[in-house]
């Protein structure tokens, strides 16, 4: 055989089998799945296609389970994590994140729903970097800031719960809403602000929404230094909560909020109003947030871990 003829054959080969495994991507996520095809290519690594065993049934599950997470706004690797904290023994259901993807560039051409990836997030964690400054509210000097270099070892290395990270989320011109991630866990509460982000609107609705918390996860807040929080040391003698300010353009003191407010985008673009953005809704969005399992939790999710450290933690001292 020619040169030409072999290199030809070799090129209808690999597409013949790009052509079979993009199928099966289809067949287990959209439903289409071909008992034929199931037998032999699974969702894993290559590798895992040689095992037998990957049923029609078995491919249902795993296309129901992914399905079901995407539409909860879980990211494919939150997906793939989870499924082998909550299946290791069971490769059948397993799949990695880059198959999850790989199905999804498929829906261009027709192959999955449009529903399913408008649940994918941006990877983009750009934000306004000096929240309301743009719109006259400005950074400013906070009298009496306490320097996040005098916060305890404990807020730095994340040992002990209850420290807080927070900041604003702005959408167009003055709107803004409060956002607050506990360090330890990456629980997030989200706090509307109808009556606007100056500081004594932003320290009630902060106390208020402090206030619903266990005592034990009520230690500190770090907060950069935005004129919002001008009223920091009543909000710390109304919620018990000292407040640590980062040093000036360094958001990165502040990473798990600054992730979190990233993560946000995909509910609240840039740009868009949030005046009548209510509690409810901001609720609704924390609880799918705080449902999402975490790489860095060992794919437990953010509200397990917090509910963990809660049930685990020891009794207050009884009044005497």
């Amino acid at each position: 055989m020619s040169a030409s003829l072999a290199t030809a054959a070799t090129r209808r080969t690999r597409r013949a089998s790009s052509w079979r495994a993009t199928s099966t991507w289809k067949a287990r996520i959209c439903g289409s799945c071909a008992a034929g095809t199931a037998t032999t290519i699974g969702w894993g690594s290559p590798s895992s296609s040689a095992r037998s065993g990957s049923s029609a049934g078995c491919c249902g599950e795993l296309r129901r389970v992914v399905t079901e997470r995407l539409r909860a706004d879980h990211s494919p690797e939150q997906i793939s994590g989870w499924l082998s904290r909550e299946h290791p023994d069971n490769e059948d259901m397993q799949v990695s994140h880059e198959t999850i993807y790989r199905s999804l560039y498929v829906q261009a051409r027709g192959a999955l729903r449009r529903e399913l990836t408008r649940h994918l997030r941006t990877r983009r964690r750009k934000r306004q970097p000096r929240g309301l400054s743009r719109h006259g509210q400005g950074r400013g000097k906070v009298r009496d800031m306490v320097a996040i270099s005098e916060r305890p070892p404990e807020v730095e290395d994340r040992a002990v719960p209850g420290h807080w990270e927070g900041d604003l989320l702005i959408g167009d011109r003055t709107s803004a809403i409060a956002t607050l991630v506990e360090r330890q866990t990456r629980y997030c509460q989200l706090v509307a602000l109808p009556d606007g982000a100056k500081a004594e609107p932003v320290r009630e609705a902060l106390a208020a929404s402090i206030a619903t918390l266990p005592a034990q996860l009520r230690r500190s807040l770090t907060w950069d230094q935005g004129k919002e929080m001008a009223e920091h040391r009543r909000f710390s003698v109304d919620s018990g909560v000292e407040v640590y300010f980062c040093d000036p353009h360094s958001p990165w003191q502040r990473g798990s909020n600054e992730n979190t407010n990233g993560l946000l985008r995909q509910y609240f673009p840039k740009g868009r109003s949030l005046k009548g953005v209510g509690q409810q809704k901001l609720d609704e969005v924390a609880r799918k947030l705080n449902g999402r399992p975490r790489e860095t939790l060992g794919f437990m999710t953010p509200a397990q871990k917090l509910t963990e450290l809660v049930d685990g933690a020891p009794e207050p001292p009884a009044e005497r």
